[in-house]
């Protein structure tokens, strides 16, 4: 029996809703190159469903760049475009023609829009827009003044909102927010305030809250009965009415001052996942009696005190070069905690001490991972400390270490 073989084209071969589903997961740029390919790939552009511009894909000068967005855009034959993303971080894109590519992809029935420019000004349409479900917009310059939501706003299944801004969030985002009664998911980036009006977040249907404040202190008011997920930094001042649905919390406390965070964590002790980038920790706590997933910079103790049901513990070592011995052991140690994961491990006698303690009193634990705190190949330090740590006794029989590289 003899087989012939043939060079079969079978890319090409597929049904063009395939090809234009290809050419939608990459640059427009590179999407648009594909015409010179074959007869078959001529016009298969025109009918992806994403459109990606991005000034960090090589274009000989801003005039090239905006007259193939131009051209693109006149030419599109897709009935509806999902994505459509404009990214221009290092050319300053005329206002009016953001402006105008914007008011295209709206009546392109865009679903998620994303826009970075320096220079923005955007559309009356879009404040209605009744396709749209997720918006991103950054205009984080100091350059320019802060663009404004000028007409009323109705954007009935906005469901993913992200504002990125320099400042006065006030004059735009909190405009938004109210026309969006479908709003599920909210972050707000804002690089400095300086006496500015509280932020108060009125959302009943919200359930993810991001809000990142890079200069100056704000107060933030929450009315989010149904929010799951929080997220904040360094200066924000909370005033919270009860959150039954809160699950998880991420935070970094920064400079506040130890009373207010102490009496934020009373008001979130219902949550099962905490993470605390940086802070300072004092006692007494909240006990946390669902809390399950604890991540700190470094090791308290008086956390796992308050933490009865814990079962996953993540911490960075101290930059302390002591321990304090415990004089006790958390409740979660002897009966919850299986798994810890120890970051930034230098190997120095205080935190041979504290790997000491958990590996001799945690009693179910299952998996300590511990992470070195200096990057490269293993060096024969590592080596002998592992092999120190190998031969800690164990309170638990099915604990296994793992040693990772930075």
């Amino acid at each position: 029996m003899s087989y012939t073989i043939r060079n079969v084209d079978r890319l090409s071969s597929l049904p063009v809703e395939v090809h234009s589903h290809i050419l939608s997961l990459m640059p427009t740029k590179y999407a648009v190159r594909t015409s010179i390919l074959s007869r078959t790939w001529r016009y298969t552009w025109m009918l992806v469903t994403n459109l990606d511009f991005d000034d960090s894909h090589p274009f000989h000068d801003l005039d090239c760049f905006t007259l193939f967005v131009d051209r693109v855009l006149e030419l599109q034959k897709s009935p509806q475009i999902k994505s459509f993303r404009m990214c221009f971080s290092e050319m300053w894109v005329k206002k009016s023609k953001v402006l105008k590519w914007i008011d295209a992809a709206v009546r392109l029935h865009v679903s998620e829009l994303d826009v970075k420019a320096m220079l923005l000004e955007l559309p009356l349409c879009l404040f209605t827009c009744r396709t749209l479900t997720k918006l991103r917009i950054d205009h984080d310059t100091q350059y320019e003044e802060v663009w404004e939501c000028q007409s009323p706003v109705n954007l009935p299944f906005m469901k993913t909102l992200d504002i990125v801004v320099f400042k006065n969030p006030v004059v735009n985002a909190f405009k938004l927010i109210p026309g969006c009664p479908m709003l599920e998911s909210l972050s707000l980036y804002v690089t400095y305030c300086n006496n500015e009006d509280d932020y108060i977040f009125n959302i009943a249907t919200l359930k993810r809250l991001k809000l990142k404040i890079l200069k100056g202190e704000v107060v933030v008011v929450l009315h989010v009965p149904n929010l799951e997920y929080l997220w904040f930094n360094r200066g924000s001042i909370f005033v919270m009415e009860d959150m039954p649905s809160l699950v998880e919390v991420s935070v970094g406390f920064g400079h506040t001052k130890v009373d207010w965070w102490v009496e934020f964590l009373k008001r979130i002790t219902g949550i099962k996942s905490l993470s605390i980038r940086y802070g300072s920790y004092t006692s007494p706590l909240p006990i946390f009696p669902k809390l399950s997933h604890l991540e700190l910079p470094s090791f308290c103790l008086t956390f796992l005190e308050s933490s009865p049901e814990l079962e996953h513990l993540c911490f960075g070592m101290s930059t302390n070069s002591h321990w304090d011995e415990a004089k006790s052991v958390p409740e979660c140690m002897v009966t919850t905690l299986t798994t810890v994961k120890v970051l930034n491990c230098n190997g120095r006698k205080c935190d041979i001490q504290l790997l000491e303690y958990l590996l001799g009193n945690a009693e179910v634990l299952k998996r300590l991972t511990i992470t070195w705190g200096y990057a490269g190949s293993e060096t024969e330090e590592q080596m002998q400390l592992a092999a120190q740590l190998l031969k800690v006794p164990r309170a638990s029989r099915r604990c296994e270490i793992h040693f990772l590289r930075k």
